[in-house]
């Protein structure tokens, strides 16, 4: 029997810190697979790699296709109805070598319980989570379920969603919680044009970029006082989460 094999889909993978934590996982539990990057530079080549990859049993989904590999879902959590996007895929291969998909997002639930932990007894009622993809969906619905309303700024916004020419220092300060759900600070030195001089020593920034760490977003805000916290936890929560997932799919 083959080895079975996961791995990562997504555009530009070479952050990614994923292959180092399963596959030292596996060599610690003694566990017969391994963890591949997969780049594709089309959701479309998904095809081909499950055609070309039989041993795969389990993908996990980052930037940009969280929302587009839906469509190739046979199967949808709870969580994904409700987030509409997805970071993990559980793959099974029936009798006849007919492929099932099973979509799920541990993303809201390792953002969740980092966030928990980040902030102890700390209550905030507000965030503004910059960006509007898969991540962001997340983390709106692990923020909603602790009751923390969210608002949402897009290069491109919609209806109840802000623009970032529209966030004043002002408006920005009324926010103790600052996500940044978007790419841009994989390029070190990169950061989004926003009012960090609405910072203090009473507002929150996470952002779940964890390598480069911390990013310019972060530095930013550490220079004005505020709590900072990169998203390798939560990768390491959402990993732990997802591989329950494929165990219990075996």
């Amino acid at each position: 029997m083959k080895a079975k094999l996961y791995g990562l889909i997504g555009r530009k993978l070479d952050h990614s810190f994923s292959p180092a934590y399963f596959r030292e996982r596996f060599e610690r539990e003694g566990i017969a697979a391994d963890y591949r990057l997969f780049p594709l530079e089309r959701i479309e080549e998904l095809e081909a790699l499950l055609r070309e990859q039989p041993e795969l049993v389990g993908l996990n989904v980052t930037l940009p296709y969280k929302e587009q590999v839906l469509r190739y879902a046979h199967q949808l959590s709870p969580e994904v109805e409700a987030i509409g996007s997805a970071n993990v895929l559980a793959l099974q291969r029936r009798a006849g070598g007919q492929l099932e998909i099973k979509a799920y997002n541990t993303d809201h639930l390792g953002f969740g319980l980092s966030l928990d932990g980040w902030l102890g007894e700390v209550k905030l009622d507000r965030a503004l989570v910059l960006g509007t993809g898969g991540a962001a969906r997340a983390v709106v619905h692990a923020l909603t379920e602790r009751g923390i309303s969210t608002t949402l700024v897009s290069r491109q916004p919609r209806a109840g969603q802000l623009g970032y020419e529209e966030l004043s220092a002002e408006l920005a300060a009324r926010y103790p919680l600052w996500v940044n759900t978007t790419p841009v600070g994989l390029q070190p030195g990169a950061a989004l044009e926003l009012p960090y001089e609405a910072l203090t020593p009473a507002h929150y920034c996470y952002d779940l970029i964890y390598n480069p760490s911390p990013t310019r977003f972060l530095e930013l805000a550490t220079a004005r006082g505020a709590q900072t916290k990169d998203g390798l936890e939560m990768l390491h929560l959402q990993a732990d989460a997802a591989w329950h997932i494929w165990t219990c799919n075996d």
